[in-house]
């Protein structure tokens, strides 16, 4: 018969795997190993009641796996990567911009007066307003750029064109050989009297070559630089260390503006194993006009007021309600003949505008679905809206590079290749060694988005991004062409290929994928 000394004499921590609190000193622990070994089980049960709260169900998991493998450890990243509350500052910041571009275009319609468009494109465009507050605008396609070095040259262009300001934001930037081109525009507009305002990611962009440098040499030509969500504890600048703003944005006068997924940085990353290996990245820039550019400008100068607490003038109302009607905005003359809409994503938001572009896509497509993603892992959403689409018959192509730049996203996002097969997906790989970091999605060639955000719970979660969405018009045609571009060059994977890959390989992918969920 079990006694309840027995009982209690049984429950000892050494017997649930805790051998690492010491030894045991008569019949038990010493108090503080017992003190330890109940603050662990404490912080374990607060964990199984606040990690979910407002969390999706995959993430929660993950990090409650994370914290009851790795004592301490696990609540400690949690709190440093997986708390919410470290970002309110920013929240605030991103809630009041909102509320000053919904005042001001509150007279706007969700869609531009004289553009005919399907109720379903209608109902995105609602949705998009509603989570950033950005109605839809009118702008021009100038260019869709997608050879690496002519983009560079075409906003160094752009530049030596500024007569009053110029704004760059991009997540990655060097000044090398191949973006001196770029560099040296801003140095002239400089010495004609333009104002430049430049932005990058720190942690994005700190482990290139040159980047001790670069700021000591945009000083010295002149630009007013500032680095976005800096990691300076010493400096008592601290944020969460796994974010980034990953946007990419240039905007000159206010009548032109380029975004896209392309960083300013050589093609290689100027990384010797690049080099060597001859790996280059595949990126697409959108130039354009119009009074769309006002909203990318917006995207720019709340980042902006953000790192630096500077009001740009287009903040003010009575610069904001130009923003959207070309009648009353003399900067932008040509009003544009497509609609286009910005809309911006990230921490600051609650509510992942760009994931829920992305599934609404999906879901509108009856034909035909095309995904481009570097990074596609997925979350249950947009999975299921991809699968979902292949199984009611839509032709669903993904195209990703044969073999990614980052090996622990390169096995996540692998692990979604087979039931993406099953269910009938087409999955075209971009030759290694080039890596295809463009981004967009086209659904039926009526609507496509554009930009700066990967598939990935990263981009969708983690990262400041910014995403254009296009109805009929010259850009949705141009990436229409650049996707037939694409796929003559990649090849197809097939079922048969992808089941004979090794078991080891299988069971990475799947620890990838748990861990691709830590958000």
């Amino acid at each position: 018969m079990v006694t309840a000394s027995d009982f209690w004499s049984f429950i000892t921590p050494d017997n649930f795997g805790f051998p690492l609190f010491g030894n045991i000193v008569g019949d038990g622990l010493e108090w503080w190993q017992w003190a330890l070994v109940l603050l662990d089980y404490t912080l374990k049960i607060i964990a199984l009641g606040y990690v979910p709260s407002q969390r999706k169900p995959t993430s929660a998991m993950a990090w409650l796996l994370a914290i009851f493998l790795i004592p301490f450890a696990g609540v400690i990243l949690f709190l440093f990567m997986g708390s919410p509350y470290i970002n309110r500052r920013r929240h605030n910041i991103q809630n009041q911009a909102n509320e000053l571009i919904r005042t001001v275009s509150e007279d706007e319609p969700d869609v531009p007066d004289g553009f005919e468009v399907t109720d379903e494109i209608i109902s995105m465009m609602h949705l998009n307003r509603h989570l950033t507050s950005m109605p839809a605008a009118t702008g021009r396609l100038v260019a869709l750029h997608s050879d690496y070095e002519q983009s560079i040259r075409a906003m160094a262009d752009a530049v030596d064109h500024a007569e009053n300001y110029v704004h760059v934001q991009i997540y990655i930037t060097a000044w090398d050989d191949t973006t001196g081109v770029f560099f040296d525009a801003l140095e002239r507009a400089v010495q004609r009297g333009v104002k430049v305002r430049l932005m990058f990611d720190h942690v994005g962009s700190w482990k290139y070559p040159g980047y001790l440098k670069l700021g000591k040499r945009l000083t010295e030509i002149g630009v007013d630089w500032m680095v976005m969500l800096p990691l300076k504890p010493w400096r008592w600048r601290f944020r969460r260390p796994d974010l980034r703003n990953h946007r990419k944005i240039l905007v000159v006068d206010g009548h032109t503006a380029f975004m896209g997924s392309q960083n300013m940085i050589d093609p290689s990353y100027l990384l010797p194993k690049n080099q060597k290996k001859g790996r280059h990245w595949i990126d697409v820039m959108v130039e354009v006009t119009g009074p769309i550019v006002m909203s990318l400008d917006a995207v720019f100068a709340v980042d902006w007021f953000t790192e630096s607490k500077e009001e740009l003038d287009l903040l003010s109302p009575s610069q904001a309600t130009h923003w959207l009607n070309a009648d009353t905005a003399p900067q932008v003359p040509d009003s544009g003949n497509e609609i286009l809409q910005v809309v911006p994503s990230g921490p600051g938001f609650t509510t992942e505008p760009n994931l829920r572009l992305f599934t609404s896509v999906a879901h509108h497509a009856k034909e035909h679905l095309v995904l481009v993603s570097p990074y596609f892992v997925p979350d249950e959403s947009l999975l299921d809206a991809v699968t979902t689409a292949a199984y009611r018959g839509v032709e669903v192509e993904l195209f990703v590079s044969e073999k990614a730049d980052q090996p622990i996203v390169d096995f996540a996002q692998s692990s979604y290749y087979a039931e993406m097969l099953e269910a009938g997906v087409r999955i075209h790989q971009y030759p290694y060694p080039a890596v295809l970091h463009s981004k967009f999605v086209i659904a039926d060639a009526e609507v496509a988005i554009i930009g700066s955000s990967n598939m990935d719970m990263r981009s969708f979660g983690l990262n400041y991004e910014v995403t254009m969405l296009a109805g009929h018009g010259d850009l949705l045609d141009s990436m229409v062409e650049l996707t037939e571009t694409y796929r003559s060059t990649c090849t197809e994977l097939t079922g048969e290929e992808w089941g004979n890959r090794p078991l080891m390989r299988r069971y990475v992918e799947n620890v990838a994928r748990l861990t691709s969920a830590l958000q």
